[in-house]
């Protein structure tokens, strides 16, 4: 709430019905050791001030927001700053919304029921897949469910073996491998083209060596470099190797691209990723929200929920739980997942940009994207010193190769207020990635930078680096 409302005598009545002297009494299960002296705190972890008026409170907060600045962001790698319509948190954030956690007494939450129910199948209709579920919770963890999802429903094969592309992010790989490496599920690197940047058709068909069948391979479109994969021929050759096929896709991105349903002859099997760039802001890391949908025959290893409309006894139309396998509703051995929420006001969220945006708007967002990023490739590619080492072919990420260290760069870009991108190096767990990414930026752009703002950023880079790189010539000459 924005306010208390009890005045100090409510407060004393309160407490004399529950027989309390005072309101630090009922904290008297905390250790008088480790609580601070409000009257005695003066400085570092103690100095917490005392309680001071709302307007004092409401300067204070918006002077510590203002430290975080706004900068000109030119970062992605799975969180992407777009354009948000001012109604939609109106409208999320309204006491209906807002205060919905989780249908337990399901039919008797209509509304929320709706609200999930058009998540879900604005969510099918993007990937052109039979059914969604109620959301997960980002979309790291959601491709941990996938793959867990494919071994259990790729009953042919018999497999807990999971081909995974090192074009798929390294903080989705972590996340997963931390999931299911004690299920017994092997995760078997997929390496890529060093000169596309996408997954390396050769090394595929090396997988099947020996004959090894597998349960699933993880195709993501577009790739963690922003590079874009041949998502009809990988599908096609999975599903010849009796191998389900897992898209993990960015949701923008299929207002433009073919959606994961119409991969290859028989369509990507079970589609997975991050929501959050539709109407959610980036907020310093969260909130996020995961989306998976899959073919109809696949239904039943679905985690999590799904909400169903129906029709009630008088005819009238009306939203239920239809699968709920997960532990909260069942015994535990037969439980799908132990997710226990449906993310509720991020689908909320989710559900309202894409009504206010419609098809038209969301691909007109895509487009603008793909425009933006492209104007900025033809700026930073008239610097020879700049290499493209994946190409140009991308959606709205692309990796810069610099021949100056990249988190030098990046320190000075922060100087200007800039946030630059990701250092490639960085993201990377043994000493070979480490060197393969060595200098590479993976810088990204949206439909929120202007034309202006692209110049400000090319110029600025352009400058930084021949700055850097003229600093470290002299310093070579004097040594």
């Amino acid at each position: 709430m924005p306010y208390i409302p009890h005045t100090p005598n409510e407060v004393e009545e309160m407490l004399r019905v529950i027989g309390a002297e005072s309101i630090e009494e009922l904290f008297d299960e905390i250790p008088q050791e480790l609580r601070i002296d409000l009257e005695k705190s003066t400085s570092g972890l103690d100095a917490i001030p005392l309680g001071q008026s709302e307007m004092a409170v409401q300067r204070l907060l918006s002077e510590k927001a203002m430290l975080d600045g706004t900068p000109l962001c030119f970062a992605g790698g799975g969180a992407y700053e777009h354009h948000i319509p001012a109604a939609l948190w109106e409208v999320a954030t309204r006491g209906e919304f807002y205060s919905a956690y989780t249908p337990y007494q399901a039919e008797a939450s209509q509304g929320t029921l709706q609200v999930v129910y058009e998540f879900q199948s604005m969510i099918a209709n993007l990937t052109a897949l039979d059914v969604s579920n109620a959301s997960l919770y980002d979309g790291a963890s959601g491709l941990a469910e996938a793959v867990l999802m494919a071994v259990r429903a790729n009953r042919k094969a018999k497999s807990k073996r999971i081909l995974m592309p090192e074009t798929v992010s390294p903080v989705y790989r972590q996340v997963v491998e931390t999931i299911v490496k004690n299920q017994g599920i092997t995760l078997e690197s997929i390496d890529f083209e060093q000169t596309s940047g996408t997954i390396n058709a050769t090394n595929l068909r090396s997988q099947l060596d020996n004959d090894e069948s597998f349960a699933a391979l993880v195709i993501p479109q577009p790739n963690y470099f922003g590079s874009l994969e041949e998502v009809h021929q990988l599908t096609d050759w999975a599903h010849e190797h009796g191998g389900l096929v897992i898209a993990q896709v960015n949701p923008t991105a299929l207002a433009l691209l073919e959606a994961p349903g119409s991969w290859g002859e028989k369509g990507a099997d079970i589609a997975v990723g991050e929501a959050q760039p539709l109407g959610i802001p980036m907020s310093s890391g969260g909130p996020f929200i995961g989306f998976i949908a899959c073919k109809q025959q696949l239904v039943r290893q679905l985690p999590g929920r799904i909400i169903g409309r129906t029709v009630d006894l008088d005819g009238k139309p009306g939203f239920s739980l239809t699968l709920q396998a997960r532990e909260q509703h069942i015994r535990r051995s037969k439980a799908t997942s132990n997710i226990c929420t449906n993310q509720g006001l991020m689908a909320t969220a989710v559900t309202l940009y894409l009504s206010f945006l419609g098809a038209d708007g969301l691909q007109k967002v895509a487009a603008s994207c793909v425009a933006n990023t492209q104007k900025l490739i033809a700026l930073l590619a008239q610097r020879p010193e700049f290499k493209f080492p994946f190409g140009k072919t991308v959606f709205h990420e692309f990796v810069l190769e610099l021949d100056v260290p990249v988190d030098t760069v990046l320190e000075r870009l922060a100087q200007e207020d800039v946030v630059g991108g990701i250092n490639l190096a960085q993201q990377q767990n043994d000493a070979q990635a480490i060197d393969r990414h060595r200098n590479q930026l993976l810088i990204c752009v949206t439909e929120t930078k202007t034309d202006e703002e692209l110049q400000f950023f090319s110029e600025t880079l352009i400058a930084i680096c021949s700055d850097i790189s003229s600093l470290s010539q002299s310093e070579g000459e004097l040594s």
